[in-house]
C-alpha cells in the first residue's frame, strides 16, 4: 500500500506544481507564441514534426496489438500463462488511458480551445487554463491525444519494473522521449498547449499505475515477458 500511495502521490504532486508554474509564468501562451507566425504555424509543417503528426497512434496501436497477442497466447498455451497479465495490461492501458479517459471523456467534453483557435493567435475563442472547463465539443485541446498515445509507449516499463529494471528504464526513457517529441510537434502545429501535453502524460501514467497494482504486476515471481 505504501508503494501504491507513493507511486500515485508523486506524479499528482508533479502535475499540480508544474501546472501552477506554467500558469503563473504564462508558459502556455509564451511557448505557443514562438511558433505562431502571422497567424499561421509553418514550423509544424516541417520535418520531423509533420512526420510525428502522421505517425499519430500507430506505434501505440502496434504495442497494444502485441499485448493482445501475448494475452491470447498465454490463455492458449499453459507454458506462456505468465504472459496473460502483462498482455492485458497493455490492452487495458491503451483502451482506458489514451482511449477512454483522454480522447473520450476529457478531449470531447472539457472544451478547452486549441492555441490556433484563441484570440491571441488570430482565432475567435478565449484562452482557458487547463482547470477551466469550456463548452463540450467546442474545444478539443485538453489533453493531447497524440501525446497520450506517444507516452503510452512507456507501458512496458511497468511490465519489466520489478525483475528487469534496466530494460524497464530504457522503455521509460524511450517512451518519455517519444512523448516529448510528439508534444513539441503538437505545440509547433498550434494543436495543443504545453499543459495539454503534460496532462496527457499524467493521465496515461496514473492509469498505468492503477492497472499495475490492480493486475498485480508488482507480485509476479517470474519475468512477465521474455526480453
Amino acid at each position: 500500500m505504501k508503494m501504491y500511495v507513493r507511486d500515485m502521490v508523486m506524479p499528482v504532486a508533479l502535475l499540480v506544481v508544474a501546472t501552477f508554474i506554467i500558469a503563473v509564468t504564462g508558459t502556455d501562451l509564451k511557448m505557443s507564441s514562438l511558433f505562431c507566425i502571422g497567424g499561421k504555424w509553418p514550423v509544424g509543417d516541417q520535418q520531423p514534426w509533420h512526420l510525428l503528426y502522421l505517425l499519430d497512434r500507430g506505434p501505440a496501436i502496434a504495442l497494444g496489438v502485441c499485448g493482445l497477442v501475448a494475452a491470447i497466447t498465454g490463455a492458449i498455451y499453459r507454458q506462456r500463462r505468465n504472459w496473460i497479465r502483462p498482455g492485458l495490461f497493455l490492452v487495458l492501458l491503451l483502451a482506458l488511458g489514451p482511449g477512454l479517459i483522454v480522447n473520450t471523456v476529457f478531449k470531447d467534453y472539457w472544451g478547452r480551445p486549441r492555441p490556433r483557435e484563441i484570440i491571441q493567435f488570430g482565432g475567435k475563442k478565449e484562452f482557458l487554463h487547463p482547470w477551466q472547463k469550456g463548452v463540450a465539443h467546442k474545444g478539443r485541446s485538453f489533453p493531447s491525444g497524440h501525446a497520450s498515445a506517444a507516452f503510452y509507449l512507456t507501458a512496458p516499463f511497468f511490465i519489466y519494473r520489478r525483475r528487469k529494471p534496466r530494460i524497464a528504464a530504457w522503455w521509460m526513457f524511450g517512451g518519455l522521449l517519444f512523448g516529448t517529441l510528439m508534444s513539441v510537434a503538437r505545440i509547433t502545429q498550434g494543436g495543443h498547449f504545453l499543459s495539454d501535453n503534460l496532462w496527457a502524460w499524467g493521465m496515461v501514467h496514473l492509469t498505468a499505475i492503477a492497472l499495475y497494482y490492480l493486475l498485480k504486476l508488482d507480485r509476479d515471481e517470474k519475468p512477465a515477458v521474455e526480453a
